[in-house]
């Protein structure tokens, strides 16, 4: 089933966000096209009383003005050219940015300004603009995390049903590098016993500082109400026994506890210093600390019930 897209203009395009590494985010879509299975958006949306099972991304809200909104707020006196992420509620690189082309046009907002930006993503389509995020990288910070959390064909299907297959993100990684852009791994989430075995991180490691990564950092599967139960189900569809034990696992919590997840980040950090970059690619930023959404104020900090 193709999703359903309609336009909603927006008020404001920039939104403030606390408890993460940056303090803006920018998202020109709302709803996204890949339904992810484990998306923590889709608590934010129960919360807001949208779907959040499997009609998630099945409609999907197209913020045409958003690029001129932008223009506008950056050019306020009191904006202080601070750093915006784009894409933390939605993927900016999802299908329709292909015909409506509003992730490119903030990029080219933000180059303008000379503004330093990130972006997230799960979209090859992000090479596309290669000659932007060059440019924009040549006047201020630009980093581009592509999320790659497996390179197992069968999780993949299962859990990203909507997205292009890890060969094509890694591609899309080589190909930003290439263009002397600093892009980042993002094995993000880790499914505890699924794509957190020491082969699985190590493959995805070895296959990001292969295609030119400059970092990789990673986190662990996030499950509150609305991603849980759509998460669990699609589980219990396919792997029944994969089910009981996440549901034992993360019994009456929505993070794992410590003792779990500790030990698998530092695993991935000892591979992101032992695995070394490819020859040619963009200096390292290492990555930050990416602490995951703490509700319920994060949903509304990131606008996400507007």
């Amino acid at each position: 089933m193709r999703p359903e897209y309609f336009d909603q203009p927006c008020r404001s395009a920039l939104n403030h966000v606390e408890g993460m590494p940056f303090e803006w985010t920018l998202n020109p879509y709302m709803g996204c096209a890949h339904r992810c299975t484990f998306c923590y958006v889709r608590s934010f949306e129960r919360r807001a009383d949208r779907p959040s099972g499997d009609a998630y991304g099945r409609r999907v809200r197209i913020k045409p003005n958003v690029a001129e909104v932008l223009r506008r707020e950056l050019a306020r006196p009191s904006w202080a050219r601070e750093v915006v992420v784009v894409g933390a509620a939605t993927d900016p690189y999802q299908p329709i940015e292909g015909s409506r082309r509003l992730t490119r046009a903030c990029l080219e907002a933000f180059v303008e300004r000379g503004n330093p930006f990130g972006i997230i993503t799960r979209g090859p389509l992000v090479v596309r603009d290669r000659d932007v995020l060059a440019e924009g990288s040549r006047r201020a910070r630009v980093t581009v995390d592509v999320s790659i959390p497996t390179l197992d064909p069968d999780l993949w299907r299962v859990t990203e049903p909507g997205t292009a297959p890890p060969a094509a993100r890694l591609r899309a990684v080589r190909l930003l590098a290439d263009a002397g852009i600093r892009v980042r791994v993002a094995m993000a989430p880790l499914l505890p016993g699924l794509s957190d075995r020491p082969e699985s991180l190590a493959n995805v490691v070895r296959a990001a500082r292969d295609a030119g990564a400059t970092s990789v950092w990673a986190g662990l599967l996030y499950l509150q109400a609305g991603t849980r139960e759509h998460f669990l189900a699609t589980l219990d569809a396919v792997w029944p026994e994969e089910r009981a034990r996440l549901e034992a696992l993360y019994a009456g919590r929505a993070h794992l506890p410590k003792r779990v997840s500790a030990p698998v980040l530092a695993r991935v950090a000892e591979l992101r210093r032992d695995t070394p970059r490819r020859a040619g690619a963009p200096d390292p930023i290492e990555a930050e600390h990416v602490p995951e959404p703490e509700p319920p104020t994060f949903a509304e900090q990131l606008g996400l019930a507007l």
